[in-house]
C-alpha cells in the first residue's frame, strides 16, 4: 500500500502530471522515465541494475557488514578524542539515534502516489522539480566518489602496514593506493550490482569478525597494560570546538550513507516493512560493533590514539599483520555498496538494457565505465593522501541535508497541513536545526583542509 497514498494524492494531485512530464522531457528521462518497469501496482524506473529481488535480511547483514569496514580503525581518533568521554559517548548515541529515526521516516517515502522510487534523485525530482534532482544528483555522488577515495586511501595503508611488518624500507604509499584502487575495480567489474553481493556476505562478515575480535582483544590488553593514559582533550577553546563539530560530522558519516532508497529498491516487498527491519538490524548489531571499536579504542590510548588505529597494537607481528590484512579485505566488499549508484546510474545510460550485464557489449560498456571511475579516483587519492579531511567535508555538506532535511522537506510538502500542526512544527524543526549543523560542521571541515594543506604536499607518502 502507498504510503500516505490517500493522505497524500490531495496535495500532489495538482502538480504531479506537471512534474512527470518536465521529468519525462529532460535530461532525466534515461533513468527516470526510460523504460518502465511494473512491479506491486507501482510504476518502476528503468534501471540496468536489479530491483526487488532481496530478502531484508540480506539488506541487513549488507549494511552491517558495509558500515563494520575499514573507516572503524580511524574512529577512535576522530569521533572520541576531540570530544572526550562525556560528550563523546552523549554524541554517538545522539547522532545514532536521529540517523536511524531519518533512515526510517525515508524509507517510508519509497513509494508515494502510485509510484515507486529506486533512486533518491527521482524522489527529490519528483515531490520539488528538477532543480533538486540535479542536486541531489550532485550531493550523492560527490558524497559516493569522495567515500570510495577514502576507502582506497584506507586499504592502501593497510597494505602498506603488512609491507612495513617484513622491510624497514617499505614501498611509497602511492603504488599500494593504485594496487588499491585496481583490485576494487576487478571487484566492481566482476560484481556490477548490490544484490549480486550475495554471494560475498559471509566472506566479508567473517572477515568483519574476525578483525574486530582481533583489535578488541590487542586493544583490551593494551588498554590494562597502559597506565599513562590521558582523556583530556587538548587545544584552545576555538580549536576545540572546530574539532568537536568535526567529530559529530564523522560520526554521522559511520552511521548514514546518503543512499538509502537506492538500497532499498533491491528488497522484496514489502519493501517499506523489510527496509526498516534491515535498519534495525544495523543501528543494533552493526552500531554496537562500529561504537564498541570506536570506545575501546579510546579507551586504550587515550587522547593520544592514532588516526589508524594498528598503528597503535602491541602484540605480535602476525596480529598486526592479520587485523590490516582482513581490513583489507573486507573492504574490497565494503567500497562496493558506498559506490553502486555511481555504478547503476552509468550501466543505465551506457548498457543495453534488454541484454544481461554479462552480455559482450554491457561487458566491455562496464569496463570501461568503471575504468574511467577508479583511474580519476586512485589519481586524486594519490594526489590528496589526507582524504580522510575531504570525506568529512563532504560527509557534513552533504550527509546531513540528505539525511536528516530533506526526508522532512518531503512529509512537509507531501501532507501539507494535514499532517497537523505538531507535526509541521517537528519538522520544520528538524530542518531549521540541522540546517545550523550542517554550517557548522561544513565550517570545521574547511578549517581541517586548510590546516592539513600547509602540512602535507602533493603525493606525500604518509
Amino acid at each position: 500500500m502507498p504510503l500516505l497514498g490517500r493522505a497524500s494524492s490531495a496535495h500532489l494531485e495538482e502538480g504531479a502530471d506537471k512534474r512527470r512530464e518536465t521529468m519525462a522531457s529532460s535530461s532525466m528521462d534515461t533513468e527516470a522515465a526510460g523504460q518502465e518497469l511494473k512491479g506491486g501496482g507501482y510504476t518502476v524506473a528503468a534501471t540496468a541494475h536489479a530491483v526487488d529481488s532481496d530478502s531484508w535480511q540480506q539488506v541487513g547483514l549488507l549494511l552491517v557488514i558495509g558500515f563494520n569496514c575499514a573507516y572503524v580503525l580511524s574512529f577512535s581518533n576522530l569521533m572520541m578524542a576531540p570530544l572526550g568521554w562525556g560528550w563523546g559517548v552523549a554524541c554517538l548515541l545522539l547522532v545514532g539515534a536521529a540517523a536511524w529515526y531519518a533512515n526510517w521516516l525515508l524509507a517510508g517515502l519509497h513509494f508515494i502516489d502510485g509510484q515507486r522510487f529506486i533512486r533518491y534523485r527521482d524522489l527529490m525530482g519528483f515531490v520539488f522539480g528538477r532543480k533538486m534532482y540535479y542536486l541531489t544528483y550532485f550531493l550523492q555522488f560527490t558524497t559516493l566518489l569522495l567515500c570510495n577515495m577514502g576507502f582506497i586511501l584506507l586499504g592502501a595503508r593497510a597494505l602498506k602496514a603488512i609491507n612495513v611488518e617484513f622491510t624497514h624500507s617499505p614501498a611509497r604509499l602511492q603504488w599500494f593506493i593504485t594496487a588499491t584502487g585496481i583490485i576494487y575495480f576487478a571487484f566492481a567489474y566482476f560484481v556490477p550490482t548490490i544484490s549480486a553481493m550475495r554471494n560475498w556476505l559471509a566472506t566479508s562478515a567473517a572477515l568483519t569478525l574476525a578483525y574486530d575480535v582481533a583489535l578488541l582483544a590487542i586493544l583490551i590488553r593494551d588498554g590494562k597494560s597502559n597506565k599513562q593514559k590521558d582523556y583530556n582533550v587538548h587545544g584552545s577553546p576555538a580549536e576545540k570546538v572546530f574539532n568537536a563539530l568535526g567529530a559529530v560530522a564523522a560520526i554521522l558519516v559511520c552511521n548514514t550513507s546518503g543512499l538509502l532508497p537506492e538500497i532499498q529498491s533491491t528488497v522484496r516487498e514489502p519493501a517499506v516493512r523489510g527496509m526498516r527491519r534491515a535498519l534495525l538490524l544495523q543501528y543494533t548489531a552493526g552500531a554496537a560493533a562500529y561504537y564498541g571499536i570506536s570506545v575501546a579504542g579510546y579507551w586504550a590510548y587515550g587522547s593520544a590514539v592514532s588516526e589508524y588505529l594498528p598503528n597503535e597494537l602491541g602484540g605480535p607481528r602476525w596480529a598486526a599483520v592479520l587485523i590490516n590484512a582482513t581490513a583489507f579485505l573486507q573492504s574490497v566488499v565494503s567500497q562496493h555498496l558506498f559506490a553502486v549508484p555511481i555504478h547503476e546510474a552509468m550501466d543505465t545510460r551506457l548498457q543495453r538494457l534488454e541484454e544481461g550485464m554479462f552480455s559482450r557489449y554491457n561487458l566491455t560498456r562496464r569496463f570501461f565505465a568503471r575504468g574511467l571511475i577508479f583511474g580519476f579516483n586512485i589519481f586524486v587519492t594519490a594526489l590528496f593522501p589526507f582524504m580522510g579531511d575531504f570525506v568529512n567535508l563532504f560527509g557534513s555538506f552533504a550527509l546531513v541535508p540528505l539525511t536528516f532535511m530533506f526526508p522532512s522537506m518531503v512529509v512537509l510538502k507531501i501532507k501539507g497541513k494535514s499532517g497537523g500542526r505538531w507535526s509541521r512544527l517537528w519538522h520544520w524543526g528538524v530542518i531549521v536545526f540541522f540546517s545550523v549543523l550542517c554550517v557548522a560542521t561544513t565550517a570545521a571541515a574547511v578549517r581541517l583542509i586548510f590546516n592539513n594543506a600547509r602540512i602535507y604536499h602533493f603525493f606525500a607518502d604518509m
